[in-house]
């Protein structure tokens, strides 16, 4: 919603400067302009990156409109889930997650948390490795070195779409050149019309400069940079994971473990203390 807002403000602040003093709008009524930066831009942004990447860079443009994927409340129930795992595995042993890792789309346990359930990642992420304990895996430094491990390839894919949207963005200031370089070539063919005619002609292939430059520096580049935050926060839940897997395997009770995860967590989605006590405190028995 306020990426909405924000280009909205971009362009009133633009278009109503260029209005209050004394502009024409029909001059920027240029929509084979818009066609050559526009779809030109994405097409080659289309050619220069593989087609993973390309499908996931419009979805994280999406996601910029649509707000953060994980909330405060979803950090909750992200720390009251691992609580319950720990508990378990404390009081039954390993064994007893087996079932529920195997096949955690129909774990009775995991449903209780339907944020975390219905995360396909998240929970295939949290489930390798509590398999891994359930298979007697109990070093917690190896344990660590291999997530960091998966925990880096997920930052390099999202570092490639990042680089991705910052490339085309920077793409429109100089494909507004080539349409304001095409403008000027009309314009040179028409060279024996009135001055009024050239000059309509000539504010028209300045438009494309105006539009490109616009289109990056007013749209697309704050968009790609929201989307790397967004990526950045998305990470953190995955390092909330981490911190209480290592936690529980040097020892630590599931209070303290989930206090572990807790810390991992970023201040603006960080539940409190007493929150994480007072929601692990309503949880059922673990089964």
């Amino acid at each position: 919603m306020f990426a909405i807002i924000g280009m909205v403000a971009v362009v009133g602040c633009v278009i109503g400067s260029y209005v209050a003093m004394g502009g024409k709008l029909a001059v920027l009524n240029q929509p084979f302009e818009v066609v050559i930066i526009f779809g030109s831009g994405i097409s080659a942004f289309i050619i220069s990156n593989p087609i993973r990447v390309v499908k996931s860079a419009f979805g994280k443009l999406g996601a910029v409109f649509k707000g953060p994927k994980y909330k405060k409340a979803d950090y909750l129930e992200l720390l009251t889930m691992q609580y319950q795992v720990f508990k378990l595995m404390k009081q039954k042993g390993a064994l007893a997650l087996e079932a529920h890792v195997e096949n955690p789309h129909d774990s009775t346990l995991f449903a209780e948390f339907p944020k975390f359930h219905h995360d396909h990642h998240a929970t295939e992420f949290f489930c390798d490795y509590v398999r891994l304990l359930t298979l007697g895996s109990d070093n917690p430094h190896e344990i660590s070195d291999l997530m960091d491990q998966e925990l880096d390839l997920h930052h390099q894919d999202d570092h490639a779409i990042g680089h991705a949207l910052t490339n085309m963005a920077e793409s429109f200031p100089a494909l507004g050149i080539v349409a304001a370089v095409l403008g000027v070539i009309k314009t040179m063919g028409s060279i024996s019309e009135p001055p009024e005619v050239l000059g309509g002609l000539i504010a028209g292939a300045l438009v494309g400069t105006f539009l490109g430059i616009l289109l990056c520096y007013g749209w697309f580049a704050p968009l790609a940079s929201a989307a790397k935050q967004l990526m950045e926060d998305e990470a953190s839940y995955f390092t909330c994971m981490k911190a209480g897997i290592i936690a529980h395997l040097q020892g630590y009770a599931p209070q303290v473990s989930v206090e572990f995860a807790r810390k991992a967590i970023g201040h603006h989605n960080r539940p409190t203390f007493a929150e994480v006590e007072e929601a692990c405190g309503n949880l059922p028995a673990p089964q």
